[in-house]
């Protein structure tokens, strides 16, 4: 049978939560309200804020009093390079194999000089001459490492740039 009105809430449904538990005769705690705070009505002004105050610049010399030399710059020594220790084994056999990167990159160059070249291919050859100019430097410098790593990316840089044309 349809409802035909909402139903009233009980007197139960509408007083306080039940605060005691209903098989007990507990009673709940107290309840304690702080008083608010007491605000004086004094009509004085609020206190001022003072900021502080900016340092002076300090003062620069007339350009008649500046001095014609020129600045010193600071003399910094060299940064110490720092490389792995390795036996004398190890050292000829990075020795030899910047030397046969080096040689196979220059015999690519050589290759590829006769030909006409696109913008790309005449921008590798560059970085590889770069590469084994780096190379160089550095197996002069001693660090045998560096060395053979910049010959071995001219190697397969050359690589690439025979097999383009």
């Amino acid at each position: 049978m349809p409802v035909s009105a909402v139903p009233e809430p009980s007197l139960v449904e509408t007083g306080r939560p039940m605060t005691t538990a209903p098989d007990t005769s507990a009673s709940p705690p107290a309840e304690t309200i702080a008083p608010p705070p007491v605000i004086s009505d004094s009509t004085s002004a609020p206190p001022t804020v003072v900021a502080p105050r900016p340092k002076p610049a300090k003062p620069t010399k007339p350009a008649a009093e500046a001095s014609t030399e020129p600045p010193v710059e600071a003399v910094h020594p060299p940064a110490p390079q720092i490389s792995a220790q390795l036996t004398a084994e190890e050292q000829a056999s990075y020795q030899r194999k910047t030397s046969e990167d080096i040689s196979i990159a220059e015999r690519n160059l050589q290759q590829a000089a006769g030909k006409t070249h696109s913008a790309a291919q005449d921008d590798l050859k560059e970085k590889i001459r770069r590469f084994i100019d780096q190379s160089r430097e550095a197996s002069k410098a001693g660090d045998l490492v560096r060395a053979q790593n910049l010959a071995q990316k001219a190697r397969v840089l050359s690589i690439e740039l025979v097999e383009s044309l």
